[in-house]
């Protein structure tokens, strides 16, 4: 997407936001001006400490993510045993909506760090297991064949074969699941916690009815999933060039 595209809708979002605002006239709907006043005044104080903490745990689960479900979803495209066994187990969880799971999480692990994290690592890791599932299948066996004749071991293959084949797959996934793990994060800083930027939102909002201070928590957590649909987006374009090659009309 070009620049000018998303600057031209961040007016229009903003002209509607004015709109709104002045014909509602309630203390509901601030103006974007006082949010974005109270956003910069609050960012590096007690904002930014909610901030830096739902970032952590998005970004560990992501980590978390990537590291245990590529491996896992290139061996079931690879073995066709494997991929038999734990494919049923793997469609029958993949659909169901990861938010049922929270009060579960909280039944078995706490009010803790372990179950939030834990709960959008599940949202990351069967969105990776199942694109790069099935990218993996894509592979053709005499590529695999005509690498390892040249002496390359399974960490070779990984390295040279299987990792740049399903980067696109695991970056798509984890694109995809950013709204999502966003979201669900909301609802699991409600419970137990005194730093999350979904605290922050429910008790400016809910609490102590300060909407601006609610409004700019809401504005930061959506630059947060903003930011990292646009960090992947950025390392796609590196490490995966030839995806947006355009071609010539």
């Amino acid at each position: 997407m070009k620049k000018r595209e998303i600057f031209i809708s961040i007016l229009i979002m903003l002209f509607l936001w004015y709109l709104m605002a002045h014909f509602l006239k309630r203390p509901i709907l601030p103006y974007p001006h006082q949010v974005f006043l109270v956003f910069a005044r609050e960012l590096f104080h007690e904002l930014g400490k909610h901030l830096v903490a739902s970032s952590l745990r998005v970004f560990l689960s992501i980590g978390i993510g990537i590291v245990t479900a590529s491996p896992l979803g290139i061996i079931l495209g690879q073995s066709q045993r494997l991929d038999k066994i734990f494919l049923p187990f793997i469609y029958l969880l993949y659909p169901i909506p990861k938010v049922v799971f929270v009060p579960l999480a909280i039944l078995f692990f706490g009010l803790g760090e372990f179950p939030k994290i834990l709960i959008i690592y599940v949202i990351i890791f069967f969105q990776i297991v199942v694109l790069v599932r099935d990218q993996s299948k894509t592979l053709r066996p005499e590529l695999i064949l005509s690498v390892r004749s040249l002496g390359a071991g399974r960490r070779a293959l990984f390295r040279f074969v299987y990792l740049p084949s399903t980067l696109p797959a695991i970056f798509t996934a984890i694109r995809q699941s950013t709204g999502t793990a966003i979201a669900v994060l909301y609802l699991t800083e409600l419970f137990g916690t005194k730093y999350g930027l979904g605290y922050y939102i429910f008790l400016t909002g809910s609490t102590l009815l300060d909407y601006p201070s609610m409004y700019a928590g809401i504005l930061a957590m959506s630059l947060l999933g903003l930011g990292i649909y646009l960090g992947i987006e950025f390392l796609q374009k590196r490490f995966c060039p030839h995806l947006f090659i355009e071609i010539p009309h």
